[in-house]
Parts: C-alpha cells; structure tokens; sequence
C-alpha cells in the first residue's frame, strides 16, 4: 500500500513529494522533530508530543508550528494507513529555504508528517557508553532537534560494538541519556532518572514513567551504570526496555523486580487512555 505523507498542508504520493534543496533542515539542521507511537491504528500521547514540538521550536527561536494543521494532517494520515499494531508517525518542523550559511530565510516554514510501521524492539537492550559527552549547557540542550549527526556517529560506534544503544553522559560526568531514549537505573531500591538539568530530553514516556511508577529525578554518576541493581531505557517507540548489558557489564537481572512492575504498571496506564 502507497500510504500519502503529509507536506505543509497537503497530502502527497511519497514519490512525488519533495523539499526544497535549500531547506534549512537539510542545510544545516535548523529543525525540530517529534516521533509519536501508532498503537493498532491510533496515536498515543499526541497532545504530549506536539506540546514538545511547540517548546523546542520556542527554544530554536522557530515561529510557532500550526499544531492543529499538522493534528489534522496526522489523522488523514491515519485514516488511509492500514491498523498497524505497532507504528510511528514523524513530525518534522524546519525553518524553511534559507541562504547556504546560518541565516535564516524568510520563506517560511516546512512541515512534514510521515507515518509507517514500527518493528518491535528486542525484549532487553545491550547498551555502549560513547566517549563524547552531551554538552548540558548547549544551546540545544534538551531541544529535540533535527540536529542529529552526534547521536548518529554515537549509534554507529555503540552497534559496531555489538549496542543496541549508545548511552551518553555529560560534561558533570553524570549520567545522561541515550540517542533516542531516556534512562532509569535502580540504586539501592531506589528508582533513579538523572534530571533535565543533566542536558537529557524531556522525553513524554520518560514523564509518564515517573507519573505512573514513580522514582526520582537526581544526577546519577555515569558510573552508578555499570553498578546499578537494574537498568531500563523508555521511548515512545520502545516504552520501557530492560537493559541487560553495559559494555562488557552483565547487569544483575533484566528485568528485575522494579522494572517489572514499571512495566506492568505502564501497559495498564497506556493501554487505558491513549491520549495521557
């Protein structure tokens, strides 16, 4: 099935849709993005999610996206794609055609909503801590922005190493967060995330986690990883996956005790209202 993407108001046969060489997201990635999870046909936390896309474009200095065009383009999107159980749909907002250099243009703005299947994520995570740490002081510190070559090298090297993830501190050497995912670990029976502050993303299942199961937001050492009781990532995509493997660090259980009531308490939650 040929299922349409959705381009600055219009749907469109992907192969015929097109943006402009010029485009500033292409050019030097002055963007932002979300990704939101298909659950058997239907959007989960969307509300939570353009609220994001609305705060990073406030925090790149983009003018505001037309949540409610881009909402609307999601469900016609929606409505021609098959039920998948499991998909996501991508909302990309840019600054639009620019000059080649960092100076914005003033064309206006490029909106992009595309939606496709998800595959299931394995059912626990090997992890790889990268050598480069986020910066908790950038700019784009805790924007989600479409700025993404440091999480792509830090991938790549985490999969050469046999990771599923790549897990970053920071310049504290805290603890911080993976190129797509949030990061919990247990420490002495506690539940313990590092806090925004760390330079993380603020990520939507990150927050429904510590509303729904609780635990503490706190600067964790990079360090208490490879020590921790039990170790999670969350996701939109992956909702919460236990981690097994730091490095060449075994942890205890995956998933242990905690992370299973997390677990179980999440599908509950999620399950009962898509739009949390």
């Amino acid at each position: 099935m040929n299922i349409p993407v959705w381009v600055n108001g219009e749907l469109i046969d992907p192969a015929q849709a097109t943006v402009s060489v010029f485009d500033h997201g292409l050019m030097v990635g002055d963007g932002v993005f979300e990704t939101i999870k298909i659950v058997n046909g239907r959007s989960f936390a969307l509300t939570r999610h353009l609220d994001r896309l609305t705060l990073s474009a406030q925090r790149m200095d983009l003018p505001e996206p037309d949540v409610d065009a881009i909402a609307d383009g999601i469900g016609k999107l929606l409505a021609v794609a098959p039920a998948w159980q499991l998909g996501r749909i991508r909302v990309t907002y840019t600054s639009g055609p620019g000059p080649l250099g960092s100076d914005r243009g003033d064309q206006g703005t490029t909106s992009v909503v595309i939606v496709d299947e998800q595959k299931p994520f394995p059912a626990t995570a090997n992890v790889t801590v990268v050598p480069w740490p986020r910066n908790e002081r950038g700019a784009l510190s805790g924007v989600k922005s479409t700025s993404y070559g440091d999480n792509a090298k830090a991938l790549l090297y985490a999969k050469k190493r046999g990771g599923g993830e790549a897990i970053f501190g920071n310049l504290a050497g805290n603890l911080c967060e993976g190129t797509g995912s949030n990061i919990f670990i247990v420490r002495d029976g506690r539940l313990l995330t590092p806090t925004l502050e760390a330079g993380c993303l603020a990520g939507v299942t990150r927050a429904l986690v510590l509303e729904w199961c609780g635990g503490e937001e706190t600067d964790v050492p990079l360090s208490a990883l490879y020590e921790a009781e039990e170790a999670f990532l969350t996701s939109t995509t992956r909702d919460l996956q236990p981690i097994r493997l730091v490095d060449d660090t075994e942890l205890p259980v995956a998933p242990g005790p905690i992370t299973t009531k997390a677990m179980r308490i999440f599908a509950e939650r999620s399950a009962a209202d898509l739009n949390p």
